[in-house]
Protein backbone atom coordinates (compact mmCIF):
# COMPACT_ATOMS: atom_id res chain seq x y z
CA UNK A 1 0.00 0.00 0.00
CA UNK A 2 0.79 3.77 -0.63
CA UNK A 3 -0.87 6.59 1.01
CA UNK A 4 -1.45 8.08 4.20
CA UNK A 5 -2.29 5.73 7.51
CA UNK A 6 -3.23 7.67 10.82
CA UNK A 7 -1.97 5.68 14.37
CA UNK A 8 -4.22 6.18 17.02
CA UNK A 9 -2.81 5.33 19.74
CA UNK A 10 -4.92 4.39 22.74
CA UNK A 11 -3.22 2.01 24.78
CA UNK A 12 -2.92 4.19 27.91
CA UNK A 13 -4.43 3.40 31.60
CA UNK A 14 -5.27 6.42 32.17
CA UNK A 15 -4.39 6.82 35.82
CA UNK A 16 -4.99 10.79 36.03
CA UNK A 17 -8.43 10.36 34.96
CA UNK A 18 -9.45 7.89 37.47
CA UNK A 19 -12.28 5.05 37.26
CA UNK A 20 -12.89 2.11 36.30
CA UNK A 21 -12.46 2.66 32.83
CA UNK A 22 -9.69 3.66 30.55
CA UNK A 23 -10.73 7.64 29.51
CA UNK A 24 -10.40 6.74 25.85
CA UNK A 25 -13.45 4.19 26.27
CA UNK A 26 -15.50 6.73 27.88
CA UNK A 27 -18.19 8.56 26.73
CA UNK A 28 -19.19 11.45 25.59
CA UNK A 29 -23.07 11.73 24.95
CA UNK A 30 -23.64 8.26 24.08
CA UNK A 31 -20.01 7.94 22.01
CA UNK A 32 -16.73 6.00 23.54
CA UNK A 33 -13.69 8.92 23.02
CA UNK A 34 -12.18 6.81 21.02
CA UNK A 35 -14.67 5.75 18.64
CA UNK A 36 -15.16 9.66 17.78
CA UNK A 37 -11.37 9.99 17.43
CA UNK A 38 -11.27 6.77 15.20
CA UNK A 39 -14.30 8.19 13.12
CA UNK A 40 -12.64 11.67 12.38
CA UNK A 41 -9.53 9.94 10.89
CA UNK A 42 -12.02 7.65 8.75
CA UNK A 43 -13.86 10.45 7.75
CA UNK A 44 -11.09 12.38 6.22
CA UNK A 45 -10.22 11.86 2.40
CA UNK A 46 -6.91 12.05 2.78
CA UNK A 47 -6.43 9.30 5.07
CA UNK A 48 -6.60 5.90 3.51
CA UNK A 49 -6.25 3.45 6.18
CA UNK A 50 -6.78 3.97 10.03
CA UNK A 51 -4.78 1.64 12.66
CA UNK A 52 -5.34 1.38 16.28
CA UNK A 53 -2.71 0.46 18.82
CA UNK A 54 -4.81 -0.61 22.04
CA UNK A 55 -3.53 -2.10 25.39
CA UNK A 56 -3.99 -5.93 25.81
CA UNK A 57 -6.22 -6.04 28.04
CA UNK A 58 -9.01 -3.66 26.45
CA UNK A 59 -10.07 -5.79 23.49
CA UNK A 60 -13.23 -6.11 24.58
CA UNK A 61 -13.83 -2.47 25.29
CA UNK A 62 -12.33 -1.57 21.78
CA UNK A 63 -15.11 -4.19 19.83
CA UNK A 64 -17.57 -2.61 21.94
CA UNK A 65 -16.51 0.98 20.59
CA UNK A 66 -15.47 0.39 17.48
CA UNK A 67 -18.74 -1.59 16.12
CA UNK A 68 -19.03 -1.10 12.56
CA UNK A 69 -16.30 1.29 11.80
CA UNK A 70 -13.68 -0.33 8.76
CA UNK A 71 -10.44 0.03 11.18
CA UNK A 72 -7.77 -1.84 10.90
CA UNK A 73 -6.94 -4.95 13.66
CA UNK A 74 -5.66 -3.28 16.63
CA UNK A 75 -2.15 -3.93 17.81
CA UNK A 76 -0.97 -3.93 21.60
CA UNK A 77 1.41 -1.16 22.89
CA UNK A 78 3.94 -1.37 25.31
CA UNK A 79 4.96 -0.11 28.36
CA UNK A 80 5.30 3.87 26.94
CA UNK A 81 3.42 5.91 24.58
CA UNK A 82 6.42 5.87 22.46
CA UNK A 83 6.84 2.28 22.75
CA UNK A 84 3.19 1.88 21.90
CA UNK A 85 3.69 4.36 18.72
CA UNK A 86 7.21 2.28 17.15
CA UNK A 87 5.03 -1.28 17.68
CA UNK A 88 2.45 0.34 15.94
CA UNK A 89 4.47 1.54 13.47
CA UNK A 90 6.09 -1.74 12.91
CA UNK A 91 2.65 -3.76 12.64
CA UNK A 92 2.02 -1.75 8.95
CA UNK A 93 5.49 -1.38 7.81
CA UNK A 94 4.89 -4.23 5.76
CA UNK A 95 2.49 -2.13 3.96
CA UNK A 96 4.43 0.65 2.44
CA UNK A 97 2.82 3.86 3.55
CA UNK A 98 4.03 6.91 2.55
CA UNK A 99 3.30 9.02 5.43
CA UNK A 100 1.75 8.63 8.68
CA UNK A 101 -0.43 10.82 11.37
CA UNK A 102 -0.21 9.91 15.19
CA UNK A 103 -2.88 10.97 16.97
CA UNK A 104 -3.79 10.81 20.94
CA UNK A 105 -7.34 8.68 21.02
CA UNK A 106 -8.06 10.83 23.94
CA UNK A 107 -8.35 13.66 21.47
CA UNK A 108 -11.43 13.34 20.19
CA UNK A 109 -12.48 16.73 18.77
CA UNK A 110 -9.48 16.78 15.87
CA UNK A 111 -11.18 18.70 12.86
CA UNK A 112 -10.75 18.26 9.12
CA UNK A 113 -9.04 21.36 9.16
CA UNK A 114 -6.06 20.60 11.25
CA UNK A 115 -5.67 17.03 9.93
CA UNK A 116 -5.64 19.01 6.61
CA UNK A 117 -3.23 21.03 7.56
CA UNK A 118 -0.52 18.78 8.50
CA UNK A 119 -1.02 16.63 5.52
CA UNK A 120 -0.24 19.58 3.62
CA UNK A 121 2.95 20.55 5.38
CA UNK A 122 4.13 17.27 4.38
CA UNK A 123 3.99 18.40 1.42
CA UNK A 124 7.55 20.27 2.15
CA UNK A 125 8.43 19.10 5.54
CA UNK A 126 9.72 15.61 6.53
CA UNK A 127 7.40 16.10 9.69
CA UNK A 128 4.25 18.50 10.84
CA UNK A 129 2.65 18.84 13.44
CA UNK A 130 -0.36 21.12 14.74
CA UNK A 131 -0.02 23.97 17.30
CA UNK A 132 -1.34 27.01 19.70
CA UNK A 133 1.66 29.74 19.79
CA UNK A 134 1.69 30.32 24.06
CA UNK A 135 0.07 33.42 25.57
CA UNK A 136 0.30 32.79 29.46
CA UNK A 137 3.21 34.45 31.34
CA UNK A 138 5.08 30.79 32.17
CA UNK A 139 6.68 30.30 35.73
CA UNK A 140 9.15 27.81 36.98
CA UNK A 141 8.86 26.76 40.08
CA UNK A 142 11.96 26.80 42.98
CA UNK A 143 13.81 23.42 43.51
CA UNK A 144 12.25 21.85 46.25
CA UNK A 145 9.38 23.78 46.25
CA UNK A 146 6.24 24.06 43.94
CA UNK A 147 4.78 26.67 45.48
CA UNK A 148 7.31 29.03 45.29
CA UNK A 149 8.76 30.67 42.27
CA UNK A 150 12.11 29.68 40.78
CA UNK A 151 12.32 31.93 37.60
CA UNK A 152 9.84 33.27 35.09
CA UNK A 153 10.16 31.60 31.78
CA UNK A 154 10.45 33.33 28.45
CA UNK A 155 7.47 33.06 26.06
CA UNK A 156 9.00 34.08 23.13
CA UNK A 157 8.63 31.33 20.23
CA UNK A 158 7.21 28.35 22.60
CA UNK A 159 4.27 26.73 21.26
CA UNK A 160 1.85 24.16 22.80
CA UNK A 161 1.76 20.91 20.13
CA UNK A 162 -0.84 18.91 19.79
CA UNK A 163 -2.04 15.79 17.83
CA UNK A 164 -1.98 14.70 14.75
CA UNK A 165 1.62 14.99 14.36
CA UNK A 166 2.45 13.76 11.15
CA UNK A 167 5.99 12.44 8.74
CA UNK A 168 6.87 10.27 6.72
CA UNK A 169 6.47 6.68 7.39
CA UNK A 170 9.85 5.40 7.05
CA UNK A 171 11.62 8.20 8.54
CA UNK A 172 9.45 8.01 11.80
CA UNK A 173 9.63 4.45 12.08
CA UNK A 174 13.58 5.13 11.72
CA UNK A 175 13.76 8.29 14.05
CA UNK A 176 11.68 5.15 16.57
CA UNK A 177 13.75 2.37 16.19
CA UNK A 178 16.85 4.60 16.87
CA UNK A 179 15.47 6.61 20.10
CA UNK A 180 14.86 3.29 21.54
CA UNK A 181 15.17 2.89 25.52
CA UNK A 182 15.57 7.23 25.60
CA UNK A 183 12.21 9.13 26.91
CA UNK A 184 11.33 11.41 24.50
CA UNK A 185 7.98 13.21 25.01
CA UNK A 186 6.41 13.00 21.82
CA UNK A 187 7.14 11.70 17.92
CA UNK A 188 8.22 15.65 17.27
CA UNK A 189 11.04 14.87 19.84
CA UNK A 190 11.62 11.65 18.40
CA UNK A 191 11.90 13.22 14.74
CA UNK A 192 14.22 15.99 15.75
CA UNK A 193 16.63 13.41 17.46
CA UNK A 194 16.80 11.64 14.47
CA UNK A 195 17.22 14.94 12.55
CA UNK A 196 14.26 15.62 10.73
CA UNK A 197 12.76 19.24 10.48
CA UNK A 198 9.12 19.00 11.48
CA UNK A 199 7.04 22.02 10.70
CA UNK A 200 4.91 23.75 12.66
CA UNK A 201 0.74 24.40 11.47
CA UNK A 202 -1.75 26.21 13.30
CA UNK A 203 -4.01 24.04 15.87
CA UNK A 204 -7.00 24.42 17.57
CA UNK A 205 -8.08 25.24 21.09
CA UNK A 206 -10.94 22.61 20.72
CA UNK A 207 -8.28 19.62 20.00
CA UNK A 208 -8.02 18.94 23.36
CA UNK A 209 -6.92 15.78 25.30
CA UNK A 210 -9.12 14.09 27.80
CA UNK A 211 -6.27 13.65 30.79
CA UNK A 212 -9.06 14.31 33.98
CA UNK A 213 -12.68 13.72 34.93
CA UNK A 214 -12.46 17.31 34.35
CA UNK A 215 -11.84 17.31 30.96
CA UNK A 216 -14.71 15.32 30.18
CA UNK A 217 -17.06 17.66 32.22
CA UNK A 218 -15.87 20.22 29.90
CA UNK A 219 -16.09 18.83 27.01
CA UNK A 220 -19.59 17.46 27.18
CA UNK A 221 -20.39 21.36 27.37
CA UNK A 222 -18.23 22.54 24.63
CA UNK A 223 -18.87 19.44 21.86
CA UNK A 224 -21.94 20.69 20.39
CA UNK A 225 -23.17 23.96 18.77
CA UNK A 226 -26.28 25.04 18.22
CA UNK A 227 -28.83 26.07 15.48
CA UNK A 228 -32.20 27.54 14.92
CA UNK A 229 -34.40 27.18 12.45
CA UNK A 230 -37.82 28.56 11.65
CA UNK A 231 -41.02 27.19 9.01
CA UNK A 232 -44.13 29.00 7.62
CA UNK A 233 -46.81 27.52 6.10
CA UNK A 234 -50.81 28.44 5.18
CA UNK A 235 -53.36 26.33 3.61
CA UNK A 236 -56.95 27.65 2.43
CA UNK A 237 -60.30 25.82 3.55
CA UNK A 238 -61.76 22.62 0.97
CA UNK A 239 -63.68 20.54 0.63
CA UNK A 240 -63.96 17.59 2.80
CA UNK A 241 -65.00 16.98 6.52
CA UNK A 242 -61.73 17.12 8.39
CA UNK A 243 -58.25 18.61 8.54
CA UNK A 244 -55.21 16.75 10.07
CA UNK A 245 -52.94 19.49 12.34
CA UNK A 246 -49.65 18.51 13.63
CA UNK A 247 -50.10 14.62 12.29
CA UNK A 248 -54.06 14.88 14.51
CA UNK A 249 -57.03 14.48 12.75
CA UNK A 250 -59.73 16.59 13.55
CA UNK A 251 -63.40 16.89 12.49
CA UNK A 252 -64.31 19.72 10.55
CA UNK A 253 -66.85 20.94 8.05
CA UNK A 254 -64.13 21.63 5.64
CA UNK A 255 -60.69 20.39 4.69
CA UNK A 256 -57.53 21.86 3.52
CA UNK A 257 -56.62 22.04 0.50
CA UNK A 258 -52.72 21.21 -0.69
CA UNK A 259 -51.11 18.70 -2.48
CA UNK A 260 -50.49 16.02 0.42
CA UNK A 261 -52.46 15.62 3.33
CA UNK A 262 -52.06 19.64 3.75
CA UNK A 263 -50.99 19.61 7.35
CA UNK A 264 -49.61 22.43 8.33
CA UNK A 265 -48.35 22.27 11.43
CA UNK A 266 -46.18 19.57 10.03
CA UNK A 267 -45.09 21.62 7.55
CA UNK A 268 -43.91 24.20 9.28
CA UNK A 269 -42.06 21.84 11.13
CA UNK A 270 -40.73 20.20 8.70
CA UNK A 271 -39.24 23.43 7.20
CA UNK A 272 -37.77 24.75 10.45
CA UNK A 273 -35.92 21.51 11.00
CA UNK A 274 -34.80 21.15 7.41
CA UNK A 275 -33.82 24.86 8.06
CA UNK A 276 -31.82 24.25 11.02
CA UNK A 277 -29.24 22.22 9.28
CA UNK A 278 -29.46 24.56 6.12
CA UNK A 279 -31.22 21.59 4.00
CA UNK A 280 -33.72 23.26 1.94
CA UNK A 281 -36.96 23.84 1.98
CA UNK A 282 -39.88 20.80 2.04
CA UNK A 283 -39.99 21.38 -1.26
CA UNK A 284 -36.40 20.57 -2.38
CA UNK A 285 -37.48 17.18 -0.57
CA UNK A 286 -40.91 16.35 -1.63
CA UNK A 287 -41.89 18.77 -4.55
CA UNK A 288 -45.34 19.33 -5.00
CA UNK A 289 -45.26 18.16 -8.64
CA UNK A 290 -44.35 14.78 -8.01
CA UNK A 291 -47.46 12.76 -8.18
CA UNK A 292 -46.03 9.97 -5.53
CA UNK A 293 -46.95 12.97 -2.93
CA UNK A 294 -50.43 13.44 -3.91
CA UNK A 295 -52.28 12.74 -0.56
CA UNK A 296 -49.05 11.48 1.52
CA UNK A 297 -49.63 11.96 5.17
CA UNK A 298 -47.42 14.88 6.21
CA UNK A 299 -45.47 12.39 8.86
CA UNK A 300 -43.59 11.37 6.54
CA UNK A 301 -41.65 14.39 5.18
CA UNK A 302 -41.23 15.39 9.47
CA UNK A 303 -39.66 12.33 9.81
CA UNK A 304 -36.97 12.25 6.71
CA UNK A 305 -36.06 15.95 7.92
CA UNK A 306 -35.67 14.59 11.77
CA UNK A 307 -33.49 11.59 10.02
CA UNK A 308 -30.92 14.19 8.10
CA UNK A 309 -30.65 15.86 11.73
CA UNK A 310 -29.76 12.44 13.41
CA UNK A 311 -27.33 11.17 10.36
CA UNK A 312 -25.90 14.41 10.70
CA UNK A 313 -24.71 13.19 13.79
CA UNK A 314 -27.53 15.70 15.69
CA UNK A 315 -30.96 15.67 17.53
CA UNK A 316 -33.90 18.30 18.00
CA UNK A 317 -33.64 19.65 21.05
CA UNK A 318 -37.55 20.96 20.81
CA UNK A 319 -39.61 22.76 18.75
CA UNK A 320 -42.43 25.62 19.18
CA UNK A 321 -45.66 25.61 16.78
CA UNK A 322 -48.07 28.43 16.81
CA UNK A 323 -51.62 27.73 14.89
CA UNK A 324 -53.23 31.04 13.53
CA UNK A 325 -56.54 30.24 12.60
CA UNK A 326 -60.23 30.95 14.06
CA UNK A 327 -61.43 27.44 13.95
CA UNK A 328 -61.14 24.57 14.47
CA UNK A 329 -60.43 25.02 18.35
CA UNK A 330 -56.87 24.10 19.10
CA UNK A 331 -57.22 24.00 23.11
CA UNK A 332 -58.98 20.46 23.20
CA UNK A 333 -56.64 18.68 20.65
CA UNK A 334 -53.05 20.32 21.51
CA UNK A 335 -52.01 17.32 23.78
CA UNK A 336 -53.08 14.65 21.43
CA UNK A 337 -50.73 17.35 18.73
CA UNK A 338 -47.96 16.91 21.29
CA UNK A 339 -47.92 14.02 21.95
CA UNK A 340 -48.10 12.81 17.79
CA UNK A 341 -45.32 15.48 17.23
CA UNK A 342 -42.96 14.06 19.68
CA UNK A 343 -43.74 10.34 18.22
CA UNK A 344 -42.89 11.58 14.57
CA UNK A 345 -39.78 13.64 15.68
CA UNK A 346 -38.65 11.27 18.44
CA UNK A 347 -38.36 13.16 21.47
CA UNK A 348 -39.91 13.80 24.48
CA UNK A 349 -43.21 15.48 24.59
CA UNK A 350 -42.14 17.71 27.39
CA UNK A 351 -39.77 19.00 24.22
CA UNK A 352 -42.80 20.01 22.33
CA UNK A 353 -45.38 23.33 23.01
CA UNK A 354 -48.34 23.92 20.64
CA UNK A 355 -50.02 27.26 20.68
CA UNK A 356 -52.83 29.13 18.96
CA UNK A 357 -53.63 32.63 18.25
CA UNK A 358 -55.99 34.12 16.10
CA UNK A 359 -55.53 37.28 14.15
CA UNK A 360 -58.48 39.22 15.64
CA UNK A 361 -60.42 38.62 12.29
CA UNK A 362 -58.37 40.71 9.97
CA UNK A 363 -57.02 39.01 7.53
CA UNK A 364 -57.62 35.82 5.66
CA UNK A 365 -57.12 33.50 8.66
CA UNK A 366 -59.43 35.94 10.07
CA UNK A 367 -62.16 35.58 8.09
CA UNK A 368 -61.71 31.90 8.31
CA UNK A 369 -60.69 31.03 4.79
CA UNK A 370 -57.56 28.80 5.57
CA UNK A 371 -55.05 27.94 8.90
CA UNK A 372 -51.47 29.81 9.06
CA UNK A 373 -48.77 27.98 10.76
CA UNK A 374 -45.31 28.79 11.97
CA UNK A 375 -42.92 26.83 13.76
CA UNK A 376 -38.91 27.47 15.53
CA UNK A 377 -36.95 24.55 16.45
CA UNK A 378 -33.42 23.92 17.83
CA UNK A 379 -31.17 21.38 16.81
CA UNK A 380 -27.84 20.30 18.61
CA UNK A 381 -24.96 19.39 16.00
CA UNK A 382 -21.39 17.98 16.91
CA UNK A 383 -19.19 20.74 16.95
CA UNK A 384 -16.38 19.82 14.44
CA UNK A 385 -16.42 22.14 11.65
CA UNK A 386 -14.66 24.55 12.87
CA UNK A 387 -11.92 22.52 14.88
Amino acid sequence: MSGTIALIVGAGRGNRFGGDVPKQYCELDGEPLLRLTLRAFLDHPGIDQVQPVIHPEDIDLFRAAATGLAVREPVSGGGTRQDSVRLGLESVAGTDPDLVLVHDAARPFVSTAVITRVLEALKTHAGAIPALIVTDTLKRAADGDNRAIGETVPRDGLWRAQTPQGFRFAELLAAHRNAMGEALTDDAAVAERHGLTVAIVEGSEENVKITTADDLKKAQTQAFRYQTGMGFDVHAFGDGDHVYLCGHRITLDHGLVGHSDADVGLHAVTDAVLGAIAAGDIGDHFPPSDPQWKGAPSDMFLAHAAKLVAEAGGEIVNVDVTLICERPKIGPHRDAMRRRLAKIIGIDQERVSIKATTTEKLGFTGRGEGIAAQAITCVRLRDVSAR
